[in-house]
């Protein structure tokens, strides 16, 4: 107790809870607004962090995370316009209750299982982080180098609809991290005489292009669609049809208990995202009802409990890994490991023994960022529904700026708007041809890691035979292995069914 309490003043300190309010009111904004999404929101917010203290700093990106998560039901509800893919199941089972007059009632129930997910998700962190961690300190490099090509090979095939592309998206990633001095010799590669890359592309720049300035460049294209859907719906006058009745508590709480626990699920491994939670839960309740279609031609409360309850549950869950082991599980887990690296933090397993009063410092923002999105959720709905309605011609030169202002910031004046600018054409492609960002922003955090784990990993295995003295390193690499082939065996099922029902 002796060393929780200062844990718990610094927590509870009037700065860090103002930060956390502000990240959750921040995100919430932004996750209601079409296109942006909660990794555009915690790329171009990290150069806000750079002058505050760890604690504050993890926990407002931690608070935009969470904020933005729960943000993107509204539009998705009001516009049918998925404020990010994982809430397209929310907008299916949503919107058609939004044009019954019943849009109050899905946004509350909407907010009530994104809390409730959430909070579940961030009690599974607290309880299982340091257990992996514990164990991963006993991982050597044969190991390692095993459990990043795997990881590598598990994001790869479940982060777009191509094996192949995911793969080439990913090597892409740890290609590009190659850039600056060799890890063994100093000698430089893929600098082209250029001084400023010599201590390799800075993180940021490079992730505020793929992820921020890219989809601005889409959402440009498709502006004038989104100004046509920015019309809210009446609510219906009802006072059944505006709050959450006990029959609809009733229908729902099942569904939020499987979302939690598959969205959750999800998270913790790694590269899977919340698209896979949202769809998992809500095909599983929407299979469970026996409602078939009608969940999308009438609406469903329990859908949108389903959805929005397994995609809040997968942002804390993914952050097991980041804490435990140093892999980041999802986008906002890889910027994530910036902002530590701007507070001297290294992620892993010694983040519990080296930053232990960081972690629970850390642990409790988290708890109390569920609570603000509850009260900000429920008490400023109405205004972040008005919200919406901004046009986008107003809300994309305020995000393009803000990118500038963090690669500026973050990437050394104008050469990191360049490299920026440079990363924001290239996920521009990536996006239209279907090449996984995700996968190349986490080749791109976890290849320095990999390539020294590699270089250790040869000058410790002089024979092929003393593998088996490395178990996990072997289960790990067969895992990788089996997994480029079944996925890609599946994938190419999927194909060929899409082909025959084609008429």
């Amino acid at each position: 107790m002796e060393s929780f309490l200062p844990v718990l003043e610094s927590a509870f300190a009037p700065g860090n809870l103002a930060w956390i309010l502000f990240g959750v009111t921040l995100g919430y904004l932004v996750g209601a607004l079409p296109g942006l999404g909660k990794g555009t929101a915690t790329a171009v917010a990290i150069p806000l962090t750079f002058y505050l203290s760890p604690l504050a700093a993890i926990a407002f990106l931690v608070g935009i995370a969470k904020g933005s998560t729960a943000g993107s039901a509204v539009s998705a509800i009001l516009l049918n316009t998925p404020g990010e893919p994982s809430s397209t199941p929310t907008a299916m089972a949503g919107y058609p209750l939004a044009r019954a007059g019943k849009a109050q009632k899905a946004l509350k129930m909407g907010l009530f299982a994104s809390v409730i997910g959430d909070l579940f998700s961030t009690i599974v962190l607290i309880l299982v982080a340091q257990e992996l961690a514990e164990y991963a300190l006993g991982i050597g490099p044969v190991e390692l180098t095993g459990i990043l090509a795997f990881s590598m090979v598990f994001i790869a095939g479940l982060s777009g609809r191509s094996m192949i592309k995911g793969l080439i998206a990913g090597l892409f990633g740890i290609l590009v991290s190659c850039i600056g001095l060799e890890v063994e010799t100093g000698s430089p590669r893929l600098t082209f005489g250029m001084i400023e890359v010599y201590d390799g592309l800075p993180l940021i720049p490079v992730a505020i292009g793929m992820l921020a300035l890219s989809e601005m460049m889409i959402q440009i294209g498709q502006r004038q669609r989104l100004q046509d859907e920015a019309d809210l719906l009446q609510g219906s006058g009802i006072r059944e049809d505006r709050i959450v009745t006990l029959g609809d508590w009733r229908r729902s709480a099942r569904a939020i208990l499987r979302g939690c626990l598959i969205g959750t699920g999800v998270g913790i491994l790694p590269g899977l995202g919340a698209s896979v939670g949202s769809f998992l839960s809500y095909g599983a309740e929407r299979k469970a009802s026996g409602r078939g279609a009608d969940f999308e031609e009438t609406g469903a409360i329990e859908g949108v409990a389903a959805a929005e309850s397994a995609d809040n549950a997968v942002v804390p869950a993914s952050f097991v890994p980041l804490f435990a082991i140093g892999i980041p599980g999802s986008v906002i887990a890889a910027i994530l490991i910036g902002a530590f690296t701007i507070q001297g933090i290294t992620p892993g397993p010694l983040l519990f023994l080296e930053n232990r009063d960081l972690i629970l410092g850390v642990y409790i923002s988290m708890i109390a960022a569920s609570l603000f999105l509850l009260l900000i959720g429920y008490f400023g709905q109405n205004v972040f529904a008005r919200i919406v309605r901004v046009s986008p011609a107003l809300v994309m030169p305020i995000v393009v700026f803000l990118c500038c202002l963090g690669a500026y910031l973050q990437g050394g004046g104008a050469f990191g708007i360049g490299v920026m600018v440079v990363f924001g054409i290239i996920g521009f492609f990536a996006k239209k041809y279907d090449f996984s960002f995700v996968t190349f922003l986490i080749g791109f955090v976890i290849g320095p890691s990999f390539e020294l784990s590699l270089r250790q990993t040869l000058g410790l295995v002089t024979d092929v035979s003393e593998l088996l003295d490395h178990p996990v390193a072997l289960a790990f690499g067969a895992l990788a292995v089996f997994g480029v082939w079944r996925l890609t065996v599946l994938q190419r099922r999927q194909h060929e069914a899409m082909v025959r029902d084609q008429p």
